[in-house]
């Protein structure tokens, strides 16, 4: 399939000429900056509040994590004497799945 590019059409052309926007901004170059002078403000829906919340409380509350049982759990692997349970982890898995099909 072979298209043929043709240069027919006119060239879109900036409003105000590149060279005196560009001698503009150059010349601006040592004042300071300053913000723009629109007012803008943002409207957060309550799902969005109640979000931004709970992300305050888990920031701020302990993490829940059991650090005594995950050492002891550390040293049972360690050792080798911690052993999984085949039918439990199965059942569990078999409750997730029940869960997300329903």
């Amino acid at each position: 399939m072979t298209h043929k590019i043709e240069g027919s059409q006119p060239l879109a052309r900036p409003s105000e000429p590149v060279a005196s926007s560009a001698a503009r901004a150059g010349a601006e170059r040592g004042q300071p900056v300053s913000a723009a002078s629109t007012t803008e403000s943002v409207r957060f829906t309550g799902e969005a509040e109640s979000l931004q919340a709970l992300e305050r409380q888990l920031g701020s509350a302990p993490a829940g994590i059991d650090v005594a049982r995950v050492n002891a759990l550390r040293a049972a692997i360690a050792d080798g004497s911690y052993r999984v349970d085949a039918a439990k982890v199965a059942d569990r898995m078999l409750d997730l799945d029940r869960a997300l099909t329903k």
